[in-house]
């Protein structure tokens, strides 16, 4: 599995960038494209791909549906999107799910906020208990937003006994609001903390791939998503062999 905040395929190399290159996040330059590929040979190596901050397909991308343009590049028949925030014209943001397993069911749902714009986009694949859910998301900087984000995901989530949460939480995992999420799921806190941003420089761990005890994960890591300004999380997961039936 792999989970990547890929920034519309813009470039940040260091906190400059977001003053001197912030005209890459309206218009269609900046070398997107290449940014695109790069990422596309890394979802590759992965059969579920969670995205963060996917264009679907606004000015900036050159109307180019991100998420699409990934999954044919990378070789996934399997794939979706959640538009979220809009800006216009210029530039629109969305959460995006790659897959080589066919889902049974793909459901997208707005999260609450101070603020509208987030939203969580969940895939189920096999039937019954034994089958597996996953959901990515993109969390709010507000704590007090985050928390009632994390509330929301928490009931989404308090049923499915086989389940991986995905995504840019914009907060480490001992921050008081995600309590509630591991005390009302079978999601389990990360057996370390693999810093992810700023890419150039980790110093935090903001981005989470979270799976319930239920599963077993190895190999926990952190790999460049281009030229983001997130590194991407990288990890091996063994599911239970109903979710790989239709």
């Amino acid at each position: 599995m792999l989970s990547a905040n890929i920034q519309a395929g813009s470039s940040t190399r260091r906190y400059s960038d977001y003053a001197t290159r912030s005209w890459s996040h309206v218009l269609p330059a900046g070398g997107k494209r290449t940014s695109l590929d790069a990422i596309a040979q890394l979802a590759g190596e992965h059969d579920i791909v969670g995205l963060q901050e996917s264009d679907p397909g606004s000015w900036r991308s050159g109307f180019t549906n991100q998420t699409h343009y990934l999954a044919e590049r990378a070789g996934f028949d399997y794939w979706s999107h959640q538009p979220n925030r809009r800006v216009g014209s210029l530039a629109s943001s969305a959460n995006g799910l790659l897959s080589r397993l066919e889902p049974v069911e793909v459901a997208d749902h707005p999260l609450p906020g101070r603020i509208s714009g987030r939203g969580v986009l969940l895939g189920h694949f096999g039937t019954g208990t034994e089958g597996l859910t996953v959901a990515v998301a993109h969390l709010s900087l507000g704590a007090q937003s985050r928390k009632l984000q994390l509330d929301f995901i928490a009931e989404l989530l308090q049923d499915f006994p086989n389940a991986v949460l995905m995504g840019d939480f914009n907060c480490v995992v001992d921050r008081p609001e995600m309590a509630h999420l591991f005390r009302s799921t079978r999601l389990q806190p990360p057996a370390c903390a693999v810093h992810t941003f700023p890419s150039w420089k980790p110093q935090r761990a903001i981005d989470h791939i979270l799976v319930t005890d239920t599963l077993h994960c190895d190999g926990m890591r952190a790999v460049p998503a281009a030229f983001s300004d997130h590194l991407a999380l990288s990890v091996s997961l063994e599911v239970p062999e109903a979710a790989l039936q239709r």
